[in-house]
């Protein structure tokens, strides 16, 4: 079961940190809350991009594909950073979890050949251990369906544009599932990250109006 977790040592006020650190540019007064509150509204409606990068994200994906972790990396830039499990330390020999795509789970049929593929799998790891290979070696057979976790540091701008990719109905479903508990789980860790998610997590076409992609889902318009 996949899940993420918010660490502690995320921001827990993003828009006001906007507030105050911009406040300090412009001197002003940053010791009031509410003028802070209202100076980072006014940048984020403004568009001033370059404060929601103060405002930091420090969670753990668990449970996530090694596929989608490897498409989470296209998003990093600047500031993002991460680690991820090992497949050289850890032994996987005696089995590892992995993500079944909803589409062959449904179907009985697909599930037992996609169940029996990665049994396979497992069968030949352990058989190359009895032979004596590297750990490491025989770490190349794992599919990019296992499990896997990550320990992620982003921002707030870093999100924002993520979300507008990654929410579109043409993204990778599990992107889309991995993006939407992302905003489930900052939403509940502080009202000001509430208001966040939900007005600027939206996909590219809410933000701009129109679609922009060549095969469009028909959610909105062409630009005219």
């Amino acid at each position: 079961m996949s899940k993420i977790i918010i660490q502690s040592e995320t921001t827990l006020d993003p828009i006001s940190l906007i507030g105050r650190e911009a406040g300090v540019c412009w001197g002003a007064d940053i010791t009031d809350p509410d003028k802070n509150y209202k100076r980072g509204m006014n940048c984020l409606t403004s568009g001033h991009g370059r404060t929601w990068e103060y405002p930091q994200v420090y969670m753990i994906l668990d449970g996530y594909s090694a596929r989608v972790i490897r498409e989470l990396y296209t998003h990093i830039g600047g500031g993002p950073t991460r680690l991820q499990a090992s497949t050289r330390y850890i032994n996987y020999r005696k089995g590892f979890p992995y993500v079944m795509p909803p589409q062959i789970e449904g179907n009985d049929a697909a599930k037992e050949i996609y169940n029996g593929a990665m049994a396979e799998v497992l069968k030949a790891m352990q058989k190359l251990e009895e032979l004596g290979m590297p750990g490491e070696d025989i770490a190349m057979l794992l599919p990019l369906g296992m499990e896997s976790k990550v320990v992620f540091r982003t921002n707030l701008r870093n999100l924002i544009d993520m979300a507008h990719q990654r929410l579109c109905t043409r993204a990778y479903w599990e992107y889309r599932k991995l993006m939407n508990d992302m905003a489930a789980e900052l939403g509940a860790y502080s009202e000001e990250w509430r208001y966040l998610t939900e007005h600027y997590f939206v996909p590219k076409c809410e933000e701009y109006g129109y679609c922009t992609e060549a095969k469009s889902c028909g959610r909105k318009g062409r630009r005219e």
